[in-house]
C-alpha cells in the first residue's frame, strides 16, 4: 500500500468549490507515479528497458467530491500481476478516514519498439508488493456502447493532450468525453476502456449515446474504430 497526503487546491475545484473528476483522476495517476518512482520502478527504469505501462481500463466510484481546502489522503495498491497485466486499486479518504472515492484499474506492460506485450518481471512484483484487493463493487472491464449514438465534431490531438509516453493521456480522453455531459451532471461512476493509443494530430470522432442512467462516449478514428470508450453514470 502506498499513500500521500494533500489538500484540495483552488485550481482543482469546480464552480461549487468541490474537487473535479479530472483532478481526482490526476490524484490517482500521481499516486501511482509516486509509488513507482519511490519503488525504483519509475519512468527512468522503464525507459532503460524499453518498456511502458499502458492503462487498459478505469472504474471509479465517487461517494462525494471533497471541498476546497479539505485535507485528503490518496492511496494505491497493486493487488495482482500476471503475464503482462497489472491490477491496481486507488482510493481517496478524508481527514476522518472516510472514503470519498474508490477505483480499480487494469494495466498492460508493453515493449515500446514492438508495441507487443512484455511479461511482468519478478523484480517488478517484488518492488511493488501485492496487497489486498479493495472492497468495492467491481464492474466488467468491457463497456457496451448503446445503439443510436450521434457523431459530434471531430477532435484533433494537440500537444497538451500528450504525456511522457507521447500519446494521449488517459485523463485527457475522459476530459474530452465529459464535454458532452449536461452542465449539471454529477458523475457517480466512471468507467473507461482504452482500445488503442492516440498520437499527435490523430483525428478523434466522438459518438455519444444515452441509455437509461448512463451516457457513453466512444472516441473513435474516422473509420469508427474506438481509441477509448467512456461511460458515465450520474450520481443519485
Amino acid at each position: 500500500m502506498y499513500t500521500f497526503d494533500s489538500r484540495i487546491r483552488y485550481s482543482e475545484t469546480d464552480s461549487d468549490g468541490r474537487l473535479t473528476l479530472a483532478a481526482l483522476i490526476n490524484y490517482f495517476q500521481d499516486c501511482s507515479t509516486f509509488h513507482s518512482e519511490d519503488a525504483g520502478l519509475g519512468i527512468s527504469y522503464l525507459q532503460e528497458r524499453g518498456l511502458v505501462w499502458v492503462l487498459s481500463s478505469w472504474q471509479i466510484v465517487v461517494k462525494r467530491y471533497p471541498d476546497l481546502g479539505e485535507k485528503v489522503t490518496t492511496g494505491t495498491c497493486a493487488y495482482d500481476m500476471k503475464g503482462f497485466l497489472g491490477y491496481r486499486n486507488f482510493w481517496m479518504t478524508d481527514g476522518q478516514g472516510r472514503y470519498a472515492a474508490k477505483a480499480n484499474t487494469l494495466w498492460s506492460l508493453l515493449d515500446i519498439k514492438s508495441g507487443r506485450p512484455s511479461p511482468v518481471t519478478k523484480e517488478m512484483v517484488a518492488g511493488y508488493g501485492l496487497g489486498e484487493k479493495l472492497d468495492m463493487e467491481y464492474a466488467p472491464r468491457k463497456i457496451a456502447v448503446p445503439a443510436g449514438g450521434s457523431a459530434r465534431e471531430e477532435i484533433i490531438v494537440k500537444k497538451h493532450h500528450l504525456d511522457t509516453n507521447h500519446h494521449v493521456n488517459n485523463q485527457q480522453f475522459v476530459d474530452m468525453a465529459m464535454d458532452f455531459l449536461p452542465e449539471d451532471y454529477v458523475v457517480g461512476q466512471l468507467r473507461a476502456e482504452y482500445k488503442k493509443q492516440a498520437f499527435l494530430d490523430n483525428v478523434l470522432v466522438p459518438y455519444v449515446a444515452v441509455e437509461d442512467a448512463r451516457t457513453v462516449v466512444s472516441l473513435a478514428d474516422p473509420s469508427g474504430a474506438p481509441y477509448a470508450v467512456v461511460e458515465f453514470v450520474g450520481k443519485k
